[in-house]
């Protein structure tokens, strides 16, 4: 008896833990969707209305549209997405064709320093990025590459790379090599086994790695606000400046969160499996 009510405590704490795990999550973007969606007399009423009464879709058509015609606010929120897209996903493909040889030779490859080489690759992310925000503006500045795409993409490599081989690893390390053995035996080279063998079994691996890059690079903002000014402007930033004689804009800053928030969340759910496989099979060998 005893040791039954102590199961049902157990599991009653554990659901109250997790929900309450899931209103601290949730509860903030739940308030952005619904301030996107609001007045801005309901949302400064007295006591607060938590459900407003009035639904309108102004805040998202201000971003795009004023009275009819597009506004110079709109061209440069479609530029601004624009230029996250292009980075995000270069940044992301980039990422994985340079991390993914790299963390495959650090998993099956024993090479003088190869211990070393992780180590000082995981070592240089405990810097704090404001860190390095100088010099990377120096060598920006002297390559010409402030204010543009490739600049940004660079910079993304220097977070993201390793993040892209640290995962990589662990997940080609949990794949018996004995599988690549018996394909070097009847002739393929190393490198046939790793795109024929070893890559079509890490697919789940490669998708949550890819999901996670994408998702660094799209939510990035201190690197972007400092090393663009408009040409290669990202949503983020932009969302940041939205202000007026009046002061912050708060319900077009919402509209304008909800939708730079779609990409990442349906990248998410859409590969939700393969990133929750991919987490699970990459942590044990």
């Amino acid at each position: 008896m005893a040791r039954g009510l102590k199961r049902l405590l157990q599991g009653v704490l554990l659901y109250v833990a997790v929900l309450l795990i899931v209103i601290w999550t949730i509860a903030p973007y739940t308030w952005l969707v619904i301030s996107s969606l609001s007045y801005k007399v309901d949302l400064l009423t007295v006591p607060l209305r938590w459900i407003p009464s009035r639904i309108t879709l102004e805040n998202y058509r201000s971003l795009f549209f004023a009275r009819g015609s597009t506004t110079a606010n709109a061209a440069l929120f479609l530029l601004s997405l624009r230029n996250s897209s292009i980075i995000a996903i270069a940044s992301m493909f980039t990422c994985l064709m340079l991390g993914v040889p790299s963390a495959y030779a650090l998993a099956r490859l024993k090479f003088p320093g190869s211990n070393v080489y992780m180590v000082l690759m995981m070592a240089a992310q405990l810097l704090p990025p404001i860190a390095i925000v100088v010099p990377m503006y120096v060598i920006l500045r002297r390559l010409g590459l402030l204010d543009t795409h490739l600049g940004l993409i660079l910079v993304y490599w220097s977070f993201i790379l390793p993040l892209v081989v640290w995962l990589m690893r662990s997940y080609f390390a949990a794949i018996p090599s004995e599988l690549e053995d018996a394909a070097r035996i009847d002739g393929c080279t190393r490198l046939g086994a790793l795109f024929r063998i070893v890559l079509p079994l890490a697919g789940p691996g490669l998708v949550s790695v890819m999901v996670f890059a994408f998702i660094a690079a799209w939510n990035e903002y201190l690197y972007a606000f400092i090393y663009t000014n408009i040409n290669a402007k990202t949503l983020p930033v932009l969302i940041g400046e939205f202000s007026t004689k009046l002061g912050l804009e708060y319900l077009r800053i919402a509209a304008a969160g909800v939708l730079a928030s779609i990409p990442p969340v349906v990248l998410a759910l859409i590969f939700q499996r393969f990133i929750i496989h991919g987490l699970t099979a990459g942590a044990v060998k």
